[in-house]
């Protein structure tokens, strides 16, 4: 860092073996509607038996007038298909609708198939949490691995 400010570089690298963790291990179970996002919506994509296939989560952040995408998730077998893209545009329109000035949302960085999707979909990387997210975190197999 200099008077100019800092620059962070994203350097991807292979995993020596695979690193599979759910979030129920750590007893932070994934769910919408969490208590802490207050005026959450959530729209989603149904099988024809009802279960869920895709889904996205929004929160607003009056503070910042800033839509927050809290929960992104698309099923193994609808990936790749523009299902996520559907459900980015559908943020997307909410923003506008609510005349909000920005829509951000946050992922870890060992998550490359989510960075490039959200940096295909037009975000920029505009922040690097090093206090919940430290380089170590991969030796010590932890899922939060940015």
């Amino acid at each position: 860092m200099d008077k100019n400010g800092c620059t962070v570089a994203l350097v991807r690298k292979s995993a020596e073996k695979e690193i599979v963790h759910t979030p129920e291990e750590y007893d932070f179970p994934d769910s919408l509607y969490q208590e802490h996002w207050e005026k959450a919506e959530a729209y989603g994509v149904l099988g024809l038996d009802g279960t869920l296939l895709a889904c996205i989560e929004v929160c607003p952040e009056e503070w910042s007038n800033r839509l927050m995408v809290t929960e992104l998730w698309v099923s193994e077998e609808l990936r790749r298909q523009g299902v996520g893209k559907k459900l980015m545009d559908k943020a997307k329109e909410i923003a506008l609708l609510q005349n909000r000035r920005a829509i951000i949302l946050e992922t870890q960085s060992c998550n490359t198939n989510a960075v490039g999707f959200y940096l295909h979909e037009g975000f920029e990387l505009i922040g690097f949490d090093t206090c919940c997210y430290t380089n170590n975190k991969i030796a010590k197999k932890n899922h939060y691995c940015g």
